[in-house]
């Protein structure tokens, strides 16, 4: 008998969605980063597009500075002083800002794209109506990029910042050096890259 305070009612059926979960990265890529010869060769793929020498140059920026995306797009004309070959450079995530080197062939390639940029904007890299690359944009770029490279797995714009970080520790920076060149706040997100550094064992076995 039912209680009087109760009543009885008619459930309701719901067919939930269920949202497929994205595997770990470790799952779909054996590493996170680049090596110099696929930054090469992801750059090689860039400079077909019909905006090439935008497109490869904006790899070669990525990796030089270990930027990551928003702070690629963001890059202005301003940070650059040509005279001096030196970058400034502004970090998101409260990352620490610093002052970077630029190479001989990463400053001609900047020349090349500031002369040849039309509509003028106050952003390096921009679309071709003039308006800031949007780090979607960069995305897809890389990706396709990858595939043109046939690098074997799906090429994402944050393995270039990896792919700085390692090449760096590879060549013996030490780690606050390193820290400091990627503006990481916390050392521990910079340790990675020197662990897994093959001249951390260079001596080993030598008599």
């Amino acid at each position: 008998m039912p209680k009087a305070h109760l009543k009885l009612v008619t459930p309701a059926i719901v067919k939930r969605t269920v949202i497929p979960r994205r595997p770990p990265n470790a799952d779909l890529r054996t590493r996170e980063h680049l090596t110099e010869a696929e930054v090469e060769r992801l750059m090689d793929a860039a400079r077909k597009n019909r905006w090439g020498h935008r497109d490869a140059t904006m790899v070669l920026v990525a990796y030089r500075h270990g930027f990551r995306p928003a702070e690629l797009v963001d890059l202005r004309w301003e940070q650059i002083e040509f005279a001096s070959g030196a970058l400034h450079v502004r970090r998101v995530k409260r990352g620490t800002p610093s002052t970077h080197p630029i190479l001989g062939d990463e400053l001609r390639a900047l020349r090349r794209l500031q002369r040849e940029q039309q509509p003028r904007s106050p952003f390096v890299f921009t679309s071709e109506r003039g308006a800031p690359f949007s780090t979607a944009g960069f995305a897809r770029m890389v990706e396709r990029a990858g595939v043109e490279a046939r690098l074997g797995f799906k090429a994402h714009p944050h393995m270039l910042r990896h792919a700085c970080g390692y090449a760096l520790a590879n060549k013996g920076h030490d780690t606050r050096a390193l820290q400091a060149y990627l503006g990481h706040r916390n050392i521990q997100h910079t340790v990675r890259y020197t662990e897994l550094s093959p001249t951390r064992f260079k001596d080993f076995w030598r008599e």
